[in-house]
């Protein structure tokens, strides 16, 4: 998104007008069936923005919210409020834990185990983050960093999640 100097005029917002409740089940049929292209358009329509880069399948789930959305309403701001205080009493505030997905990350006292170069590693996941020789981490990248002394994502690093997945 292009930001305007101060002084600039701000460029005309999109507005995008509410569906009709009976056509949601339609458009959410459709989606599906609908070709990549077809997809970045209508996220084009709904959103007012450029479509983020990622793949098919969270390109369709956040048309179908998005559409559901604008027919049936969206969150109540006290609602978003809420969640937002429940999310921080689960992880304290912590942003690196919030931006992991509670399904995808290791259950606490799960033990990840690594070779490299003839060398076994051991890193214990805790409610916090994880434990690597005895000391805290934010990120098992981080500790693919202590291990390597190179740049690596710590999912990759410890098998937890497939490359380019």
């Amino acid at each position: 998104m292009k930001r305007t100097a101060p002084g600039e005029p701000s460029p005309p917002a999109i507005i995008v007008s509410a569906i009709p409740k009976q056509d949601v089940p339609a458009r959410l049929a459709a989606l599906p069936q609908a070709n990549i292209h077809d997809l970045k358009e209508q996220w084009r329509s709904l959103f007012g923005t450029e479509p983020p880069p990622y793949n098919r399948r969270f390109l369709e789930r956040r048309i179908a919210y998005r559409i559901q959305e604008l027919a049936y309403g969206g969150l109540k701001p006290e609602t978003i409020a809420r969640l937002e205080a429940l999310g921080e009493q689960i992880d304290g505030g912590n942003i690196t834990l919030r931006r992991i997905r509670q399904d995808q990350r290791p259950i606490a006292g799960t033990r990840l185990l690594r070779e490299y170069q003839g060398v076994e590693h051991v890193v214990t996941v805790t409610r916090d983050g994880f434990e690597y020789q005895g000391r805290p981490y934010q990120s098992l990248s981080a500790i693919a960093r202590a291990i390597t002394s190179t740049r690596w994502n710590g999912w990759l690093f410890f098998g937890l999640r497939k490359a380019g997945a």
